[in-house]
């Protein structure tokens, strides 16, 4: 139910535009001011989704309320309407933010197309800020889920770099165990980025069959291979402007090795099937758990293509080297792990904690994850030394 102000000092034209307005939908809900003062006075106190304003009013004209409101209340449309305007005060009145400007006696199928497609821009805006702020909690809960949480001195130093090459466009090489959180570190540099409001698109190299990866990195033609029932943007198209994250690496085929080396030297590449070159222009991280230079050496990764991913390499640190982030880490993942289960958030021990400081987590802070989860489901509250003997 649309909420309207009429503003007109003339209480016969108040009276008119109402029953047109009442006319058109009785669920219109209308106040009446009769100067620029008062109106002033009922937009303060009452939120609007449309404005019918004279312009020219004792005590305050509608120019004069039309400036005072947009400084507050830009989206509130105003349709101004005057029986002495000229195009002059059209002109001005659009330009200081009035979404119409209608001549006295106003024309009735002229009035309430402009009263429709005022009241259709206000909800259209409503919409895009609703889908706005939702698409902040999105982002906000995406950025907790990649959160990189410790104080130790090697996290630390990981930060520093982070701030150091994500506003910049080097290409960067993540190494370290599995679990050790490399995932995370490329989506900080993204989020830092100057492209973080482009797509960073994630490649898991190791999860594509080898026959598969290069039309996964870079599309396909319709009828290029049993299968091809369509044609297909690869991953390096889908990244454009933005970034491409290339975990495990280290498992990527030669040939397609071979075609990444060429996309990152010319920024383009050619879909399978095709001879057509596409430019790119697209930052890409790489990660594995790999030892890439003995890799090399047994001839299994190009040595060229290691030198082009690796301008700046960022080694993760094992769990075992900051084990005096582990507090941190299992109180950060209690809280995530009761809001995804409903549930209430447990407390660990100081004991508890300590014995968890001790244990070699060879599947680093994955392992350390999964285990808060199963004492979390399984333990007390608070969590003990007994709880962890049993389930752990």
């Amino acid at each position: 139910m649309a909420k309207i102000l009429i503003v007109e000092d003339e209480e016969s034209i108040r009276r008119v535009l109402k029953n047109i307005l009442i006319d058109e939908n009785k669920k219109f809900e209308i106040d009446e001011a009769d100067d620029g003062v008062k109106a002033k006075e009922f937009i303060d106190k009452n939120d609007y989704d449309l404005v019918i304003c004279d312009i020219k009013m004792p005590k305050m004209d509608g120019e004069e309320l039309l400036n005072l409101v947009m400084a507050d209340k830009p989206n509130l449309p105003f349709i101004m309407i005057s029986g002495h305007g000229t195009i002059d005060i059209a002109v001005d009145c659009i330009k200081k933010g009035a979404f119409d400007y209608i001549s006295k006696p106003p024309d009735l199928g002229r009035l309430l197309s402009a009263v429709r497609n005022a009241l259709d821009k206000k909800l259209l805006i409503h919409e895009n800020q609703k889908l706005s702020n939702q698409n902040k909690i999105l982002k906000k809960k995406i950025s907790k889920k990649y959160e990189m949480i410790g104080d130790s001195k090697s996290l630390e130093e990981i930060k520093n770099i982070i701030d150091k090459v994500a506003p910049t466009d080097v290409r960067v090489f993540i190494s370290g165990p599995n679990g050790t959180g490399k995932e995370l570190v490329a989506h900080s540099i993204h989020e830092k980025s100057e492209r973080s409001n482009k797509p960073m698109i994630e490649v898991n190299c190791a999860a594509i069959p080898s026959e598969l990866i290069e039309s996964e990195l870079f599309g396909h033609m319709k009828g290029s291979f049993t299968g091809a029932i369509k044609d297909k943007p690869g991953k390096f198209e889908l990244a454009d402007q933005g970034t491409l994250f290339l975990d495990e690496i280290g498992d990527m085929s030669l040939s397609a090795q071979a075609k990444v080396l060429r996309a990152l030297q010319e920024g383009k590449v050619s879909r399978v099937g095709s001879d057509k070159e596409t430019s790119v222009d697209v930052r890409v991280l790489a990660a594995t758990n790999k030892n890439l230079k003995e890799e090399i050496k047994e001839g299994r990764f190009r040595e060229d293509l290691y030198h082009r991913i690796s301008v700046i390499e960022l080694k993760v640190p094992a769990l075992k080297e900051r084990k005096e982030d582990i507090p941190l880490l299992i109180s950060h993942f209690s809280k995530l792990i009761a809001e995804e289960h409903g549930s209430k958030i447990k407390e660990f021990t100081q004991e508890a904690i300590q014995l968890l400081q001790s244990f070699e987590w060879t599947g680093n802070i994955r392992e350390l994850r999964n285990v808060v989860e199963r004492l979390i489901i399984l333990g007390n509250d608070p969590i003990t030394i007994e709880n962890i003997n049993s389930f752990c």
